[in-house]
């Protein structure tokens, strides 16, 4: 009786309600400061420190996750600091350098791929398109959390590489900010500073099913100036490359038409050049391989371990 209330008493410990006091309130004031106050960030909060201090098993889950909440406050915070502040935009040279390398002869005119596929779309596309776009997120958490449960090195590896990723492609976006292929279509060749996010082509799925979903979901973005690398491409090819490594079978294939179906929906919609979507590609196998290398080369794998021993049992 004695032993269990004293491993009780450890779990409250007065530290760590002082830390995650200090954590959650230091994160609202800078939120405020940098983006101003949204009900998002109280959810966060809640979440976090309801996990927390539930049970050992919750507090355990939300510390690992906490990696992708880092990432996700990074993403957020980039909205205080707008690419286009940093380095020129690139919009026409991107639009003929896509025009020039996958430009398709459309009655006499070469268009880009995106044009073309505004002009020919079709509500069977629309629709499986936004279903692909949707998954994106879904599907890596789903990932991690499999690998959580399952093989927690594996998923810190997996956590650890998503991270990565974003930062690689984050530094990109700040050395070149790029404007997506909706941007042209809606304001030509000229800079807007401050333009406001847009769903382009999924406004159509939208639409259809009589929704705001992604129009709730772009009227939060970041930084319209990010297209390239797409990100949203990035993902799907950690995941693919993590199930292939954990030997997951069949699950790969959808795994694999999933990533196919987010690279041609990016298209699709509009949202990316298939230069960005490249580009997330590469991204995606520059952090997979640089990381591989720091894991042999440096102390990550001490890090690892250590971070596979908070969460472990």
């Amino acid at each position: 009786m004695q032993q269990q209330s004293l491993l009780k008493n450890n779990f409250y410990d007065i530290r760590n309600i002082y830390l995650t006091v200090a954590i959650s309130v230091g994160y609202l004031l800078l939120s405020i400061l940098l983006v101003g106050f949204k009900t998002d960030q109280l959810v966060l909060i809640f979440i976090f420190n309801a996990l927390f201090y539930l049970s050992r098993g919750t507090r355990k889950f939300i510390l690992g996750f906490s990696i992708f909440i880092v990432y996700w406050i990074l993403f957020d915070y980039m909205k205080a600091f707008p690419n286009y502040l940093f380095n020129t935009v690139h919009i026409k040279d991107l639009y003929d350098l896509e025009r020039k390398t996958f430009g398709i002869n459309y009655h006499g005119a070469i268009l880009t791929p995106n044009e073309y596929w505004k002009i020919n779309s079709t509500p069977f596309l629309d629709v499986l398109t936004g279903f692909f776009y949707l998954m994106w997120v879904p599907v890596p958490l789903a990932f991690a959390t499999y690998l959580f449960f399952k093989n927690k090195e594996q998923f810190v590896r997996f956590s650890l590489t998503f991270v990565w990723v974003n930062l690689l492609g984050f530094v990109v976006y700040y050395a070149f900010p790029a404007a997506p292929p909706w941007y042209v279509q809606e304001h030509g060749f000229g800079f807007v500073a401050k333009t406001a996010g847009n769903t382009a082509g999924l406004a159509r799925f939208d639409h259809y099913f009589g929704i705001t979903l992604f129009h709730g979901i772009y009227s939060k973005g970041s930084n319209v100036f990010a297209a390239m690398p797409s990100l949203h491409s990035s993902y799907p090819v950690i995941v693919v490359y993590y199930g292939l490594k954990n030997h997951l079978g069949k699950i790969n294939i959808f795994f694999f038409t999933v990533m196919l179906g987010i690279w041609f929906s990016a298209v699709y919609t509009s949202h990316h050049y298939t230069l960005d979507v490249l580009a997330g590609l590469t991204c995606a196998l520059l952090g997979i391989i640089f990381f591989n290398l720091l894991m042999r080369y440096t102390k990550l794998k001490q890090l690892v371990a250590k971070m596979v021993a908070v969460i472990g049992k």
